[in-house]
């Protein structure tokens, strides 16, 4: 996968937007904008996520439910947008601007994905005028609240030892907060297929999908082949015989091992002229050796 991202990347890296976090965010300010509109206009009734209109020829509708804010505008909501920022900021940082701009851009397709399959099923199961009566409803359902989320799982599994101020008060590491993020979206998305809300069950899905694709695309996966256990328990057995102040990884960077930091992991760059291997935060970012 990793190869078939770096062929992309090569075609369509120059259309890639910088700092697309920022522009998220002004997205969401026009939509807490648009809700002060008065309720007998309801503008974002007209932005949802829904495929029975998209279906009619409301195509517009297939971007501008990006606009839609995850809740109303409150001190708690801005503050999460400025930490969204640092975090989506961090990992256009890590990841480079292309790599960030397709963890959005897929993560909003599938999200239009899992809104038809919701919309086919609701059809198939309780007909077209139910489905046509209740679309309305459950299209706020389709929002960017979910791909935010996902966005955060990300940055977690990217730094996973960053300290953040639960409550402005508790000191914690992002990776606990994935956890739980993760296993709340997780029960979330169970719950909302045993009760068949199917809008809930696959915007949720829809992004699970895309945190996998991250996850592979950072070669994680491989850890579970067979053959990489195998080199892995080997190493490990190597890394104990081998003696006191001898590394086996070191990234060119910062200097981190695998005896300073056992967690992380450490690649080769096929781009850098020369044996340089890098830890996972700057296997993406460093500048290639020529």
């Amino acid at each position: 996968m990793n190869k078939f991202i770096n062929n992309l990347e090569k075609k369509f890296g120059k259309y890639a937007i910088p700092n697309l976090t920022l522009y998220l965010v002004v997205l969401y300010a026009i939509g807490y904008v648009l809700e002060l509109a008065p309720a007998q206009v309801n503008i974002i009734s007209f932005l949802t996520l829904n495929p029975e209109m998209i279906l009619r020829g409301q195509i517009w509708r297939l971007v501008t439910w990006l606009i839609i804010p995850p809740s109303r505008v409150s001190i708690l909501v801005i503050i999460t947008l400025l930490f969204y920022y640092f975090v989506g900021s961090n990992m256009e940082r890590t990841l480079g601007t292309f790599r960030y701009n397709l963890f959005i851009i897929s993560g909003a397709l599938l999200m239009i994905i899992g809104a038809f399959l919701a919309y086919f099923l609701n059809v198939s199961m309780y007909g077209i005028e139910f489905t046509q009566t209740y679309m309305p409803i459950i299209s706020f359902t389709f929002s960017s609240y979910y791909l935010q989320q996902i966005v955060f799982l990300a940055f977690a599994i990217l730094y996973p030892n960053v300290q953040v101020l639960l409550m402005f008060l508790i000191p914690i590491k992002v990776k606990y907060l994935g956890y739980f993020y993760g296993a709340f979206l997780a029960y979330q998305c169970f719950i909302a297929f045993i009760q068949r809300d199917y809008a809930v069950f696959f915007a949720i899905g829809s992004q699970f999908i895309n945190l996998l694709l991250f996850y592979a695309a950072l070669g994680k996966l491989n850890k579970y082949k067979p053959g990489e256990m195998h080199r892995r328990s080997e190493f490990q057995k190597n890394v104990r015989m081998a003696p006191r102040g001898v590394t086996r990884h070191k990234c060119a960077v910062c200097g981190r091992t695998e005896v300073t930091n056992p967690d992380l992991e450490f690649r080769f760059c096929s781009k850098c002229n020369g044996n340089y291997e890098y830890c996972q935060e700057h296997l993406f970012t460093h500048q290639h050796v020529k």
